[in-house]
């Protein structure tokens, strides 16, 4: 299956794991293999690992944005690798910058909790429920971000437990959220 070139973004709610130390260190999981997402996609065990070897290769890094916007770097991440579970994450929001100032004071208020991925897809393929299998991935960058679209994989600080009634509202507003974005098109 060939796809067009395009950089598309995967969301995901940190979690299950990921920490927040001292404000500024955060560590986790950005994509969970596996599991299906709220697109209905459902990203396969070694999806990145081509990607994430050319990128050492050149000497070039997974980039630390604020929600998607390339004008905003909030940090660095100082390790990103594949596991058995999924693509872990981790790395130091950089509060000498306004934007990671705030991401480290929004996290820590439990506001932003979310990360999403943005890549290009370059192997695919459907399975019998018509859901997308993603092969292989070219990552551009993992974001933190508001609205996240795979649930299990959340950003939270230690100690804190799920509260589904605010996962709930969050899935609904994810979802009125992505038929805004579907109808710009």
């Amino acid at each position: 299956m060939e796809f067009a070139n395009v950089l598309e973004r995967k969301f995901a709610r940190f979690g299950d794991g990921l920490n927040v130390e001292d404000g500024t260190v955060i560590e986790g999981y950005a994509s969970l293999f596996g599991s299906v997402d709220q697109g209905g996609d459902i990203v396969q065990k070694g999806a990145y690992a081509s990607s994430l070897a050319a990128l050492s290769k050149s000497g070039r890094s997974v980039k630390m944005l604020w929600q998607h916007d390339p004008a905003q770097p909030i940090g660095i991440w100082d390790e990103v690798r594949e596991d058995a579970r999924g693509l872990w994450v981790k790395g130091r929001l950089l509060t000498d910058v306004d934007k990671g100032r705030e991401a480290a004071k929004l996290i820590g208020a439990g506001a932003i909790d979310g990360l999403s991925i943005g890549y290009r897809t370059l192997k695919a393929t459907k399975n019998d429920k018509g859901q997308r299998l993603l092969k292989e991935l070219e990552l551009w960058e993992v974001s933190l971000v508001t609205f996240p679209m795979l649930p299990s994989a959340r950003v939270a600080a230690k100690g804190e437990a799920p509260d589904m009634d605010a996962a709930l509202r969050e899935l609904a507003a994810t979802i009125q959220g992505a038929r805004r974005e579907l109808a710009r098109f």
